[in-house]
């Protein structure tokens, strides 16, 4: 399913619609309200497959190295790759990825974040120390 992206004549804004379906096409319309836009040539991605990512990886022999040593750089790295740049919403995941890119080792790193984790679960959840 495509997504189109438009100049807006008027205010020079860009803007992208979604096509849910060729037979739905929508009329563009930009923020500012106005329907005069030009259709723009849109880049697009090519989406790998979990083999081409691991391959790209395994292929980069310093960051194979870099994680045989359990340095935590090379462990955000292979995260990010793997991830495809998306990124993680989560808050945990991001001072998780924050610690290790400071190079804090990554079984301190997740131990303290689960000795955390488990402390709030029972101060929500008395019940669960009885």
């Amino acid at each position: 399913m495509p997504v189109y992206e438009y100049r807006c004549n008027n205010c020079r804004r860009k803007v992208s619609i979604y096509v849910k379906s060729f037979s739905e096409m929508p009329q563009p319309i930009c923020a500012c309200g106005s329907r005069e836009l030009t259709r723009l040539f849109s880049t697009f991605a090519r989406i790998k497959t979990d083999k081409d990512v691991y391959e790209d990886i395994l292929s980069d022999s310093d960051l194979v190295k870099r994680m045989m040593a359990d340095d935590p750089r090379a462990l955000v790295e292979w995260s990010r790759r793997m991830e495809g740049g998306e990124g993680e919403e989560n808050p945990e995941y991001q001072e998780m990825m924050e610690r290790l890119e400071k190079g804090e080792n990554w079984q301190k790193v997740v131990t303290e974040m689960q000795q955390r984790e488990l402390a709030s679960e029972t101060e929500s959840h008395p019940e669960l120390t009885e």
